[in-house]
């Protein structure tokens, strides 16, 4: 186990613009004697501190591994732009921030893999580490490259650099893993040997150097294994006992402020609703609850270990939690003289929202956001989200009753059977949501409107189908400027998804195994945090792709045929044949349901 303690306060810390990223710990951190542990894990995250730090996922890992008897779990983060360049400089590898160890002396490198766009620093961290970024090319002393996520579930493109995926859910998984490693490891067996007893034991566990494509041009020809008694298709590993699954009652408290610093716990597991362009609504099943008591227990522990001075509750639609009117009113008896605030992100609109802003007093009204995704209950019933036009005036009227007087809207551009028409109802319907305060205080509603470009998913109903063309969205993109001028609607803000970026997460999401080539090349030509504006170029991709003799907006446009080969399909995820039920159902919609004017409450 290599130290780099004096070297890292020497060498790096006085040359970075955050130390803060760097220094770790933090109140609440583990730090264990990594010489006197049998299984050492890096956790990494392939993005800054602040967005890590944010991401509940790592940290209720971090908090059950370091729970296990024998097993020391540490965490490491991209440097930043201005970091990377010192630890080259200096030929510093790259270490984690309780023991400052290199990441090349821990036993596991596992990394959390969120998005598309995070691939390349998921290379550069490896590269940054000292470690081969190729699995095949990696020595019996190199650790062993795992990874999990959302991501995993369509995880091809990444196949090369990954030595096992674990599909699903970590809690149970990780503990399976790290025992089996653990014991496999003190009598010496070989990485390739737990490598396949883990592929054997585990239908969660996905180890790509066992299994081999054949192609046909571009089309999947064949998925074979490479040895006859492996499973062909995999299962998400779930989680049954949400109740009582793992939650850290000592979150770390970040030292310079992460992207969201709350008490986070999390409510709800899966989503009731079946929107037919999310991966999550289709990937996470079935619908697991918590109970009241449980939740106020998790954050009231939480709030008493962090001192944090809001409680968010997360899940995929939040407004689904059946008790939510119970435990909204449980959390506010017990924090409100504690100046402890609530946030509820992931609201649907329906009935039970009405209810909503009223009952939810002690939620800052700094803003409430909905996900409309569509102007129109035609386009919505396209991609099965059931949200009437009546509920969702009545929603906003109510917010702005209980004294919210911001909302922030998510729409989404470029779905099934959508027309241009379409596209400038979603201003409409915004303007006609902001002139509604009017009503009850006389003022005008502010209102922030998020446009995102439709991605086709893999593991959705829409995952067959190709993207709509760049040229598209850039009119969708004029159009809406044009008539929110057009309205004089200056309390109307619109920010825009990068449409390059879209483009790009079109094509690697649904790409084959092919696609690490492209990454690789990319990552070489300097492709880094490409989640990040100042960072993200999009020319350096194209050219990537070109390198492997694929046009990326072609990639992004591809269809898939019904009986085709997916990339993806054995990667857990729900059957084909019922995606493809949904799929028909929404063509069927696009085909009966003809465009109209819009018909919102006035």
């Amino acid at each position: 186990m290599t130290i780099l303690a004096e070297q890292v306060d020497r060498e790096f810390l006085p040359f970075v613009r955050r130390p803060s990223r760097y220094i770790g710990g933090e109140i609440n951190q583990v730090k264990k004697d990594l010489t006197l542990r049998d299984l050492t894990i890096a956790l990494c995250f392939p993005d800054v501190y602040e967005v890590a730090m944010s991401y509940t996922g790592l940290m209720i890992i971090y908090d059950i591994l370091n729970g296990i008897d024998g097993v020391a779990a540490e965490r490491v983060f991209a440097p930043w732009i201005d970091a990377e360049k010192v630890l080259r400089e200096k030929k510093i590898p790259l270490f984690s921030l309780e023991s400052r160890a290199a990441l090349k002396s821990f036993d596991i490198v596992g990394f959390s893999l969120t998005n598309e766009l995070c691939y390349t620093n998921v290379l550069n961290m490896l590269d940054l580490g000292g470690i081969n970024i190729r699995s095949c090319d990696r020595g019996e002393n190199e650790p062993l490259v795992i990874a999990g996520g959302g991501m995993s579930n369509c995880c091809e493109p990444m196949d090369e650099f990954i030595d096992l995926f674990v599909l699903g859910e970590g809690e149970e998984a990780v503990v399976q893993l790290a025992q089996l490693i653990k014991s496999e490891k003190k009598v010496g067996t070989t990485k390739k040997e737990i490598l396949l007893g883990a592929a054997k034991r585990f239908d969660w566990a996905y180890v790509p150097s066992l299994y081999e494509f054949e192609y046909n041009e571009a089309k999947i020809k064949s998925f074979q294994p490479a040895l006859p008694d492996l499973p062909r298709r995999f299962s998400n590993a779930v989680v049954k006992n949400f109740e009582n699954a793992p939650a850290p009652l000592r979150p770390i408290v970040p030292f310079t402020q992460a992207v969201h610093e709350r008490v986070s716990v999390e409510i709800m597991r899966g989503c009731p609703g079946r929107c037919r362009f999310c991966q999550a609504s289709f990937c996470r099943r079935p619908v697991r609850r918590r109970s009241v008591q449980k939740i106020i227990d998790i954050a009231k522990a939480c709030y008493h270990s962090t001192g944090f001075d809001t409680v968010s509750l997360l899940s995929l639609s939040s407004a689904d939690y059946p008790n939510l009117e119970e435990l909204v009113t449980g959390l506010r008896a017990y924090f409100q003289d504690k100046y402890v605030g609530l946030s509820l992100p992931s609201l649907r609109v329906d009935q039970q929202l009405k209810l909503l802003p009223e009952l939810v007093t002690s939620v800052r009204k700094s803003g409430l956001t909905i996900a409309v995704e569509a102007a129109n209950e035609r386009l919505r019933q396209i991609i099965n989200k059931p949200l009437k036009d009546a509920d969702l005036f009545a929603a906003v009227e109510a917010a702005y009753r209980a004294g919210w007087q911001k909302l922030k809207l998510y729409f989404m551009v470029g779905l099934p059977g959508e027309t241009m028409e379409d596209v400038k109802q979603i201003v409409e319907l915004s303007f006609q949501l902001a002139k509604l305060r009017k009503k009850i205080d006389g003022k005008t509603g502010q209102i922030n409107i998020t446009i995102s470009w439709l991605v086709p998913k893999p593991h959705t109903p829409f995952g067959w189908l190709g993207q709509k063309p760049k040229s598209y969205f850039e009119q969708a993109k004029n159009l809406i400027l044009d008539e929110k001028s057009r309205l004089r609607a200056r309390f109307l803000q619109f920010k825009f998804h990068d449409i390059n970026r879209s483009v790009l997460e079109s094509a690697i999401g649904r790409g084959g195994r092919r696609y690490c080539d492209v990454i690789e090349a990319a990552w070489r030509a300097g492709a880094r945090f490409d989640l990040w504006n100042e960072c993200f170029d999009y020319e350096l991709w194209r050219k990537a792709f070109e390198k492997s003799g694929i046009d990326v907006e072609a990639a992004a446009q591809r269809k898939f045929e019904p009986g085709e080969i997916l990339p993806w399909e054995h990667l857990g995820g729900p059957d084909k044949k019922y995606l493809l039920t949904h799929l028909d159902d929404a063509m069927k919609t696009v085909k009966d349901a003809k465009p109209h004017s819009h018909t919102a409450q006035q």
